[in-house]
C-alpha cells in the first residue's frame, strides 16, 4: 500500500512538473527553463533535497511518505516568489547549509518519535530558505519557466531520496536504522563543512 502511494505521488509530482514545463515556450522560456532545472544541483540544495525524500520514508507514518516532498515543494514556490520580489534575510546563504545540517540530524533521530506537524514544519522552514534563494536568482528572462525548471528538479530529487530511503530499508531491514544515522550524520558534517567555507 505505501508503494502504491509513493509511486502515485511520484507520478503527480511528475505530472505537475511536465505540465510547468510544458507552459515555458520556445526563446525565453526556454532559457529560463534550463536555468531553472540546474539550480538546484548546488550541493547544499542538492543535498536537502535528497535528505527530505529520504527522512519522509523513514519518519512519516505508512502510505504519507509524499507530505514531505508536497511541503517543501509547496514552501519552496511560495517563498521563491517573495525572493523573486526582493524578500531576503540576512545570511541566507549559512542558513542554507544549516539546513542540511538540520536535516542530517533529523535523519539521524528518524526511529525516534517526532510529532508529524513538527517535522513537516522544519521541512517548510528549511524549504522556505531553500525557495528564498532561487527566486533571488530568478533571470530576466522570467519567473514563471525558471520555476516550472527547479520544481521538477527539485521533485526528482526527492523522488531519488524516497527511492534510496525504500532501498535501504528493504535491503537491510534491521540494520536500516544505522544506514539512515550514518547517512545523516554525514549529511551533517557536509552542512557545517558548507557553513564553514561560506564563514571562512
Amino acid at each position: 500500500m505505501q508503494a502504491k502511494n509513493i509511486r502515485r505521488a511520484t507520478a503527480a509530482a511528475l505530472l505537475a512538473g511536465l505540465a510547468g514545463a510544458a507552459q515555458a515556450h520556445t526563446g525565453h522560456g526556454t532559457h529560463s527553463l534550463f536555468e531553472g532545472l540546474v539550480h538546484p544541483f548546488g550541493l547544499d540544495h542538492l543535498l536537502a533535497m535528497v535528505a527530505v525524500g529520504v527522512w519522509s520514508v523513514s519518519a512519516l507514518p505508512p502510505g504519507k511518505a509524499w507530505w514531505g516532498p508536497a511541503t517543501f515543494l509547496a514552501a519552496l514556490v511560495v517563498s521563491a516568489a517573495l525572493g523573486a520580489a526582493g524578500v531576503t534575510v540576512p545570511y541566507l546563504e549559512h542558513a542554507i547549509s544549516l539546513s542540511v545540517v538540520l536535516f542530517g540530524l533529523m535523519l539521524v533521530f528518524a526511529n525516534k518519535a517526532m510529532p508529524v506537524a513538527l517535522g513537516l514544519g522544519l521541512v517548510a522552514a528549511a524549504s522556505s530558505l531553500h525557495g528564498l534563494a532561487h527566486g533571488s536568482e530568478t533571470p530576466e528572462t522570467g519567473f514563471a519557466g525558471y520555476a516550472a525548471g527547479f520544481l521538477l528538479t527539485t521533485a526528482a530529487l526527492h523522488i531519488g531520496g524516497v527511492l534510496v530511503g525504500l532501498g535501504v530499508r528493504r535491503t537491510l531491514a534491521e540494520r536500516a536504522g544505522w544506514a539512515l544515522g550514518g547517512f545523516g550524520a554525514a549529511l551533517s558534517v557536509a552542512g557545517v563543512y558548507l557553513f564553514g567555507q561560506l564563514a571562512a
